[in-house]
């Protein structure tokens, strides 16, 4: 198939142009960096200069190249993982989802591109017992941060996938590891374990759902030629509690042990975002994506 990615040089970005070009599939890369259109060309990649925010430039890439699925990938986010960093980041990340994903979205239709894949978050479902699938709902009375983001979400998700004459798909990705990750052994939460500087919030009982990055772009491109319409969690199989997860992530970095806060302090130095994810959160199903996708992600890097 010739597929479209815009987003190609992000953190799933790379390795999925990887996995397209190694099962055959033609691929487009939308770009508006020079610099990284080299290093794609180089690859075998056609390419589509153009910014995303730029409407008609997008359209025009779209209906010159003709491609039967457009991968959508487009984020903004900090090097770093602090609250400081997300919070400055968060007005361009935003936009950038939801304008450039508009505009990418609006050109694919008019082009008629049959089918459209875009990126989306596996944690952030309503709080409760057992493990969220993709009918579960998102968590809109959660800590500010989360709130806002969980509306954003469903606005894009129920935009691609109530759009006419395209089967539109939202990837619900749970948190990314791996190389170019936040959690890299060289990545910036890497370094904040070193320093005892990311803490289990009072008992760690939020629960994450991981994904290597690889995996991730492993089960796109699968949902790209075989998935159906809707949502799909591409998550591994071993959610995990903070408390449970941090402890041997830090083990495996050989690193101190995690410090430990209270709720109280933890919502004076980080705030309520912190709180959440740190004692709230919900861990992910990875059910439908296994059944339907056939997807056998990998076990967590550094459980084993």
């Amino acid at each position: 198939m010739k597929i479209f990615v815009a987003g190609a040089t992000g953190a799933i970005g790379r390795p999925l142009i990887a996995q397209l070009l190694a099962q055959g599939h033609e691929v487009v890369a939308l770009t508006r960096s020079l610099e990284k259109a080299k290093t794609l060309a180089e690859q075998g990649v056609e390419l589509a200069i153009a910014d995303v925010f730029d409407a008609d430039a997008v359209k025009a890439a779209i209906t010159r190249t003709q491609p039967e699925v457009v991968i959508e990938q487009l984020t903004s986010l900090p090097k770093t993982y602090t609250s400081e960093s997300m919070s400055a980041a968060s007005a361009l990340n935003t936009r950038i989802r939801r304008e450039g994903g508009a505009n990418v979205l609006a050109a694919a239709q008019v082009a008629g591109v049959r089918r459209y894949l875009r990126q989306s978050i596996a944690f952030w479902a309503i709080p409760g017992a057992g493990l969220a699938d993709e009918e579960t709902p998102l968590a809109f009375d959660a800590s500010p941060a989360v709130a806002a983001d969980a509306h954003i979400v469903t606005e894009i998700e129920h935009h691609l996938l109530g759009s006419p004459n395209l089967e539109g798909i939202a990837l619900r990705y749970g948190f990314l590891y791996g190389p170019g990750t936040w959690f890299a052994p060289d990545g910036d939460v890497a370094q904040q374990v070193r320093q005892q500087k990311f803490p289990i919030v009072e008992n760690g009982e939020g629960v994450w759902s991981w994904i290597h990055i690889e995996d991730a772009a492993i089960a796109t491109v699968a949902a790209a030629e075989r998935g159906n319409p809707g949502i799909y969690l591409i998550t591994d199989d071993q959610p995990l509690a903070v408390r449970e997860w941090l402890s041997a992530y830090a083990q495996w970095l050989n690193a101190p042990p995690p410090p430990q806060v209270s709720v109280e302090d933890a919502l004076r130095i980080s705030g309520a975002d912190a709180v959440y994810y740190g004692t709230q959160m919900r861990g992910a199903s990875n059910a439908k994506a296994k059944r339907e996708l056939n997807f056998q992600p990998r076990p967590l890097e550094w459980i084993g």
